[in-house]
């Protein structure tokens, strides 16, 4: 099963930006262990990350028909990007959006999420921790 874990805005400053918010480790840090626990799991992952939304919207163009599921962190995109909403769209395999904050408990923009309604799961609050719960939910629904 084949996993395409896709971090969008200020992700790569993960260990620098608030790590009372978002822990004090790094983006390699997370995609390090990300890597470990699919292997666990007989997962193939592939990390990607990205500043620039169109890129963004592209990951998500070149894993449409090719992955088997989908972890997404969009970032503050998810509280506004309709082009990342769009580019979900027309996805039938299984995704789960992840943030590592509890963004249901902090302030009311980033309690809205663009991606609700397309039928993925969501795991919010849980730090890296958070990403090993998408990666289980994923392979619990293995074709």
């Amino acid at each position: 099963m084949r996993i395409d874990v896709l971090n969008g805005v200020n992700l790569n400053l993960l260990g620098r930006r608030d790590q009372a918010t978002y822990g004090e480790h790094s983006i390699q840090d997370l995609e390090t262990q990300v890597y470990a626990w699919a292997r666990d799991l007989d997962l193939q992952v592939r990390c990607r990350q990205t500043n620039h939304e169109g890129e963004y919207v592209g990951f998500l163009h070149q894993a449409l028909g090719t992955a088997d599921g989908l972890i997404v962190n969009p970032g503050a995109w998810t509280h506004y990007s309709w082009a990342i909403h769009d580019a979900l769209e027309p996805f039938t395999v299984p995704f789960v959006e992840v943030h590592l904050s509890n963004v249901d408990e902090r302030e009311e923009w980033r309690r809205q999420s663009v991606l609700s309604g397309l039928g993925g799961m969501r795991v919010v609050g849980k730090g890296f921790e958070g990403y090993r719960e998408a990666l289980g939910l994923l392979a619990e629904r293995r074709p």
